[in-house]
């Protein structure tokens, strides 16, 4: 029996690996389409998500640095795909939310995905098993994001620490957790 577990979970960590290589794929092609880069569409689906953020909490959220950002937001806004206006709040701050035209040019290029994935997945699987494919999912986000913590943790390599820094940033500038 053991080895039958064992032997699942090694197939299904090689199943995840090509989902992840998938949706990798896809959001390299949707920003292409979008004349941004991968760490920007990240930026945009943040954004969609959760309607609007302050570039402190992309900052954190995308491990970048607050000048990082401020570049990326620069050349999101250039392009039309985001806006930012002082906090309703504090003016100190300011808030960033996607555009109309920004989220209408995103759904474009997602909204095949999502019908497809309705019809096929709602004809394939009952709503019971879709809730444990749901209750999977957000199993292995929560692993994924303790895991990524894990990593934001760890010391860059001493390239990176001397100013080359890679994707990401400057670990010793960037923003922690």
């Amino acid at each position: 029996m053991a080895n039958e577990k064992e032997r699942v979970l090694a197939e299904l960590g090689k199943v995840i690996q090509g989902y992840q290589a998938a949706v990798d794929d896809s959001d390299r092609e949707t920003a292409r389409l979008l004349g941004v880069n991968e760490t920007d569409l990240r930026c945009l689906e943040l954004l969609i998500d959760a309607e609007e953020l302050s570039p402190r909490e992309l900052s954190r959220q995308l491990g970048l640095t607050t000048g990082s950002v401020t570049a990326m937001l620069d050349r999101l806004e250039r392009l039309g795909l985001l806006t930012r206006a002082p906090h309703p709040v504090d003016r100190r701050k300011s808030v960033v939310k996607v555009t109309s035209e920004g989220s209408r040019r995103c759904y474009e290029l997602i909204a095949p995905l999502i019908e497809d994935g309705a019809r096929e997945l709602g004809t394939k699987y009952s709503a019971e098993q879709l809730e444990l494919v749901m209750d999977f999912l957000r199993s292995t986000t929560a692993l994924q994001n303790r895991h990524t913590e894990r990593l934001r943790a760890l010391p860059a390599p001493a390239a990176e620490r001397r100013g080359r820094a890679g994707p990401g940033g400057n670990r010793a500038t960037r923003p922690g957790p």
